[in-house]
């Protein structure tokens, strides 16, 4: 790097940090040894995050930053990091989508500080080149979905090892995610745009949601659904599409194959792999998502305007902190790699990316006509 390339960058952090004064309520990062791909929520303050290279990685439980629940004198809280709450090491790779087996790890209580593995889960069924796919539920015995293919979609007890529902469909299509929507009810996304709708509570066939109809012979579809207790109301529950050309597609429980609305995002477009983008509904904050993985950001979308009609539409905000912040020597982009709503907080997100960093930020709604 050159003395002109390191004052420009060192111009354009300066000039992204002054900007954020203004444009984050809260802003924090955190340095992993190697980038993450998984964020998930062990409590409404505690995260566990995990390595995905091919060798020995860590896997971290992370208390966030007391600092961001502060709701008053946050400039009088001492603590402004993340802390490693417990931790431990795997020899393979952890994905949001494990390959062929999936790992259960305890991650240690009140009188241990590290993370063991206790058993595994056979996902062996119908593995695809983008590996199996997982949701879990809240149960009296602990239960999860896993699969690679939409034919291959089992819910297994974790104590037992026992299948306790299979997913029967007459195609055996690459799944992009699995998503509870209540107690009973799940959606199985394919990569290639179809929905599943399944209860696991009756031997009925699922219901089926075709693919959105789309430009390109290749375009990889991701599917997130908003849950909770509005979910008792179907036509409240609402599923989102996400296309690799930036096309988002939402229906609705009462009618998936119909479009409540969709739009045309502001995304660089890539060439994807299946693990690569992530799309969510905030669980707090009314009809916004959250899209990540084309590039170094993070874009929030409100969809309270969109239409049936396909228009244009333009992020509400975008985290560019990662982008700005790396100091890449290879000339290698930034990616995000993973990002999660705060399940509370209506607009906190965790975000992490391809040079090993973790942010947490609560952004700035500065629309008059935002969420």
């Amino acid at each position: 790097r050159t003395d002109m390339e390191e004052t420009e960058f060192d111009d354009i952090l300066d000039d992204w940090f002054i900007e954020s004064l203004k444009t984050y309520k809260d802003l924090h990062v955190y340095q992993l040894e190697h980038p993450t791909q998984v964020i998930e929520w062990t409590s409404g303050k505690t995260v566990c995050v995990a390595g995905f290279t091919s060798s020995k990685n860590e896997i971290l439980e992370l208390r966030l930053p007391l600092k961001l629940f502060a709701d008053e004198n946050k400039g009088l809280c001492a603590e402004r990091d993340f802390k490693v709450v417990h931790g431990g090491f795997t020899d393979a790779p952890v994905r949001f989508s494990n390959c062929l087996n999936l790992q259960v790890w305890d991650l240690g209580g009140d009188d241990s500080d590290v993370i063991r593995r206790t058993g595994s889960v056979d996902g062996s069924r119908g593995v695809s080149e983008g590996g199996s796919r997982i949701a879990a539920r809240l149960s009296s015995q602990p239960q999860v979905l896993h699969g690679a293919e939409s034919a291959g979609v089992r819910l297994t007890q974790l104590t037992s090892g026992q299948t306790v529902y299979t997913l029967e469909t007459d195609s055996a299509d690459p799944l992009s995610s699995l998503h509870f929507v209540s107690d009973a009810v799940f959606l199985a996304g394919c990569s290639n745009g179809k929905v599943y709708i399944a209860d696991t509570r009756t031997s009925a066939a699922p219901q089926l949601s075709p693919p959105p109809p789309s430009s390109g012979e290749s375009v990889l579809w991701w599917t997130d659904a908003s849950a909770g207790p509005s979910c008792l109301d179907p036509s409240s529950c609402r599923i989102v599409r996400l296309s690799s050309c930036g096309q988002t597609v939402i229906s609705d429980l009462r009618n998936p194959g119909g479009a409540v609305s969709r739009a045309q995002l502001d995304v660089q477009t890539r060439r994807c792999n299946a693990d690569d983008v992530r799309v969510s509904w905030a669980p707090a904050l009314d009809d916004c998502i959250a899209v990540s993985g084309f590039s170094g950001a993070v874009q929030i979308y409100s969809s309270s305007v969109w239409t049936t009609e396909l228009q244009e539409a333009q992020p509400l905000f975008e985290h560019r902190g990662h982008a700005v912040s790396s100091q890449s020597d290879d000339g290698v982009p930034v990616f995000v790699t993973s990002h999660v709503w705060h399940p509370e907080r209506p607009r906190t997100l965790l975000s992490a990316a391809s040079d090993g960093s973790v942010h947490v930020w609560d952004w700035v709604d500065q629309s008059a006509a935002g969420c």
